[in-house]
């Protein structure tokens, strides 16, 4: 007998794949190019050159063996090491390659991290607005995942809902910094401030309450705006981080585990990460991909265009009467709807062709989020189907 649970899950089917279906059957019919697309966050420029000269030389020049054969259950060590030096050097960390563990992307990343620090019944706090996939990331290890109410002022936390949820049954508090879909970077007050509390609800409650720190946008930041790097702020950090921004490579599946040098049984939570891939089938990332991301570490994209992107957004928003907070990062932008039911917004919207994600996926009513990963001159065709929309709906 199949398992009711899974059945039951297609009946959940993601919204933003939803209207992501929905904008490519439009495409057909109008041309794509006439579908203002904002729903799916997936990067739009392309991967760094060099990126792309490792990748010919080494299929040109290196052991075909070594390329395409199964890397290590961790991760290659040389990879590793690497990827340690890497944020040592930037962050001002400590880690060895033995504090890495590669994974297939930011999902990979979590997966295993809440299943190191977590058992069945336990909670996990996350903070809305959050990325839905947490939901099936989290309840699908046995532990729960708990949202805490947002601070729809700055975005930043909603500290005195977060104390009253962070109870004895909470084992990890998971966070997205730059954040999918609000776009705001948790500032260092608010990073010290949580792990303030934190601290001080592990001593009281005599066990530990890992941070795990969901971070694929972490070099997504903008022009004046500090974006911290949490594990510098708390001890018991699991950094879970995604290349496929970065270097604008989500087709490749790449990322890591870094475990705080710091945190309560350091030396073993990454070779934990390892016996867990055995009960998931993760096992081994590509061989090839970990070798190339390795000789661009602290390259990226031109991720210039994103800022433009939500310069243009953000004013022609004001302009026609929305409020918003305005983004420190990313390439989302969170305004809110025109109206309290943000999914007949997003449903008006179609008519004018504009693609918008209803915010009530995200833990958060009201509000609307835009994917603006798109061509810049896409954006600025769109500004007249958004008057359009305005004027004639609202």
């Amino acid at each position: 007998m199949i398992v009711q649970k899974y059945k039951d899950m297609l009946q959940g089917k993601s919204v933003i794949r939803q209207l992501s279906e929905f904008a490519t059957q439009r495409g057909n019919e109008i041309g794509y190019e006439n579908v203002f697309d904002y729903s799916l966050g997936n990067p739009s420029v392309p991967a760094p050159q060099q990126f792309t000269d490792t990748m010919i030389d080494m299929l040109q020049n290196r052991n075909p063996m070594e390329l395409h054969g199964y890397s290590q259950s961790l991760g290659i060590p040389a990879v590793r090491d690497k990827v340690a030096e890497s944020l040592n050097r930037r962050f001002g960390m400590h880690y060895t390659g033995n504090h890495i563990f590669m994974t297939t992307g930011a999902a990979g990343a979590i997966a295993h991290a809440v299943r190191c620090v977590s058992e069945p019944g336990d909670e996990i706090l996350t903070f809305a607005p959050y990325f839905p996939e947490y939901g099936p990331y989290i309840n699908l290890t046995g532990a729960v995942l708990k949202v805490v109410p947002a601070d729809t002022k700055s975005f930043q936390i909603n500290f005195d809902a977060f104390e009253e949820m962070l109870t004895e049954k909470v084992a990890a508090v998971l966070i997205n910094t730059p954040n999918n879909p609000s776009g705001m970077v948790y500032s260092a007050e608010t990073l010290r401030k949580l792990a303030g509390i934190m601290t001080d609800k592990a001593a009281q409650y005599g066990h530990d309450i890992f941070l795990i720190s969901d971070e694929p946008y972490r070099e997504i930041v903008f022009a004046g705006v500090d974006s911290p790097y949490p594990s510098k702020f708390y001890a018991n950090t699991l950094s879970c981080y995604s290349f496929s921004k970065s270097l604008s490579l989500p087709g490749e599946r790449i990322g890591y585990v870094a475990v705080n040098p710091e945190c309560t049984d350091a030396e073993y939570i990454s070779a934990m990460c390892s016996q867990i891939s055995r009960g998931t089938g993760h096992n081994c990332p590509p061989s090839i991909i970990q070798l190339a991301v390795a000789q661009v570490l602290d390259l990226t994209s031109d991720l210039s265009v994103y800022e433009t992107n939500m310069n243009i957004l953000y004013k022609e928003l004001i302009d026609l009467g929305f409020e918003c907070v305005k983004p420190g990062g990313t390439f989302y932008i969170f305004p809110k709807a025109l109206e309290e039911d943000a999914v007949a917004f997003s449903e008006k919207a179609k008519k004018y062709d504009l693609i918008v994600v209803p915010s009530d996926t995200f833990g958060v009513k009201g509000y609307i989020r835009l994917a603006y990963c798109i061509d810049t001159e896409k954006v600025e065709r769109s500004l007249e189907a958004f008057r359009k929309f305005v004027k004639n709906e609202y």
